[in-house]
């Protein structure tokens, strides 16, 4: 295990990780309490700006393939971008629910299934609609010699508190999938009410 004391992050260990997408190489990070899965593939540090996907855990729609969500969807187009490119980092947060963990998600589905949004479902169970704070990606980022950064997001939010954390956002590259009926609404929320650059459909 090593640790950057000016990151105060901590790397817990690393492999390699062949993918259908093509080969990585998988890191593990902690600091404090947060802890983060990266995907790495080829060279990063540089001056060259690396293409990064900042991905918060959902159970339900990586593993399961839960059509509420699109974040199956986008990790998956941002692993064959990343692909595509030969070069990029993949950073896993285990910020399941945007934040409230996943049992509390589970139960925000209820409220959604008897009619609340996802930013409403949230806030009556007594959350704030977004938990996330992105100081460990920053953070891993800075350890892995990333200075710069092409962000594959539509949340502007990412780009405002990686800039807090020291890294440089030069590019922000969409991360647009195609929608399906079971999650028009879940996008529709993102966009209207917290602020996600997507566009009308």
């Amino acid at each position: 295990m090593t640790t950057s004391p000016a990151a105060r992050v901590e790397k817990v260990a690393e492999a390699n990780l062949p993918t259908e997408f093509g080969p990585f190489r998988i890191y593990g990070f902690r600091s404090g309490p947060d802890e983060a899965v990266v995907l790495k593939m080829g060279e990063v540090a540089g001056d060259d700006p690396v293409l990064v996907r900042i991905h918060s855990q959902c159970l339900t729609g990586d593993v399961f393939h839960s059509l509420r969500c699109d974040c199956r969807a986008q990790l998956e187009l941002a692993l064959k971008m990343i692909a595509e490119e030969g070069r990029g980092l993949v950073i896993y947060e285990a910020k399941e629910g945007r934040g409230i963990g996943l049992l509390n998600k589970l139960r925000a589905y209820e409220l959604q299934d008897a009619g609340a949004d996802t930013v409403e479902a949230n806030e009556q169970l007594g959350f704030e609609a977004d938990l996330r704070d992105y100081q460990l990606p920053g953070d891993v980022l800075r350890y892995l010699g990333v200075t710069e950064v092409r962000l594959l997001s539509n949340n502007p939010e990412k780009i405002t508190a990686l800039e807090a954390a020291g890294v440089r956002v030069v590019e922000r590259v969409p991360c647009i999938v195609e929608p399906v009926e079971s999650h028009l609404e879940y996008l529709r929320t993102k966009r209207e009410k917290m602020g996600h650059l997507l566009e009308e459909f």
